[in-house]
């Protein structure tokens, strides 16, 4: 698709990048001194892991342009240099209350602020966990934030997007308040597993009932694949800590991870790296769900695991151990082999 003139332009570089697509606007011409030859000159965006959000960038870029340098900050900077100003006028419980509500931004930290969309806001709230007067605490603080990136020219008005986070949903994440994948959606991945096989984490997680973070971080010396389980070592709750089956639709899936290269994790980046959660969730969970045309986040897979255990008929105490929900009441779980075999069991009916 050509773009109109002046609009600027999108072009894949080489090689295996994590964000391969660069957006780049016209912002004139000059002389070559050397040639004596007229060039375009650009200014560049940014880069992007998918051609749609390299041309998202660059048509808001148009339509609000902003300090291209400035757009180097992260979110992160934005913290600190609004916290610097803004600590020393306010109580200390204010302060301890914007330091907790900031915690939860980890995954956004070092993002490039104007590179921080409404749904990334959406993601942090949805799986945070936390009740609504925390919640109401960091939309505060994101306010604020926004509202000094505007004023220091990070970012334009328009793009201070903090009014439309929803946070009347608040809650803890193993409440039984997700939407699980259909039916028709599971098999939907199915069928499409073998064309990218990022599509096996997927199924994975339904398979298994893991959280995101706790499949990303699972290591292979936690693995037992001769006698199909895993441990989980650490998670956000004292429940989550246990061993968990490994379902024998997904085992193949398990098998060829521990086995594709040296990377220290299970699950690993093209390049055998170690998966952050918010590359994963950028450059694989959001394009691989939007190419099958669903709306998804990955704590559903986990509720979708519940679902599919409570329909096959497996008692609530056991489907408490396999994803480690909230009133197992446990710090670590020692399993013997008879509760292991109940536990790949159970998991073996859905």
């Amino acid at each position: 698709m050509k773009l109109p003139n002046g609009f600027g332009t999108v072009y894949k570089l080489s090689g295996n990048r994590r964000n391969p697509y660069v957006a780049k606007k016209t912002k004139g011409w000059e002389i070559d001194p050397k040639t004596g030859k007229s060039k375009q000159l650009y200014t560049v965006v940014g880069y992007y892991p998918t051609r749609k959000e390299a041309l998202t960038a660059l048509a808001e870029f148009n339509a609000n342009p902003y300090d291209v340098d400035a757009a180097k900050v992260t979110f992160e900077d934005v913290y600190e240099r609004w916290s610097d100003e803004h600590f020393p006028t306010v109580s200390d419980s204010n302060v301890k209350g914007y330091r907790a509500a900031w915690a939860l931004c980890d995954k956004l930290a070092r993002m490039r602020f104007v590179d921080v969309k409404l749904d990334h806001l959406q993601m942090i709230v949805d799986e945070s966990g936390k009740n609504y007067p925390t919640l109401r605490k960091l939309k505060v603080l994101l306010g604020l934030m926004y509202k000094y990136a505007v004023i220091h020219e990070i970012i334009p008005k328009e793009r201070n997007l903090v009014e439309y986070l929803d946070i009347k949903k608040a809650g803890n994440p193993n409440a039984y308040n997700r939407k699980p994948f259909s039916k028709t959606e599971v098999k939907k991945i199915w069928d499409v597993k073998d064309s990218n096989i990022y599509y096996t984490v997927i199924l994975m997680l339904i398979y298994t009932g893991c959280r995101i973070g706790e499949l990303l971080d699972l290591k292979k010396e936690n693995v037992n694949l001769e006698e199909r389980y895993f441990k989980i070592v650490a998670s956000k709750t004292a429940a989550g800590i246990r061993t968990a089956p490994i379902s024998e639709k997904v085992y193949p899936f398990f098998e060829y991870w521990y086995n594709l290269n040296d990377c220290e994790y299970l699950l690993s980046t093209p390049e055998g790296e170690h998966f952050k959660y918010r590359n994963y969730y950028d450059s694989y969970w959001s394009p691989l769900i939007e190419t099958l045309g669903m709306k998804h986040r990955p704590h559903d897979t986990r509720h979708t695991c519940i679902s599919m255990l409570t329909v096959a008929g497996v008692s609530d105490k056991v489907i408490k151990k396999i994803v480690g929900h909230k009133g197992q009441g446990v710090t670590e779980v020692v399993y013997t082999h008879f509760e292991i075999e109940e536990l790949i069991d159970a998991i073996n009916k859905i």
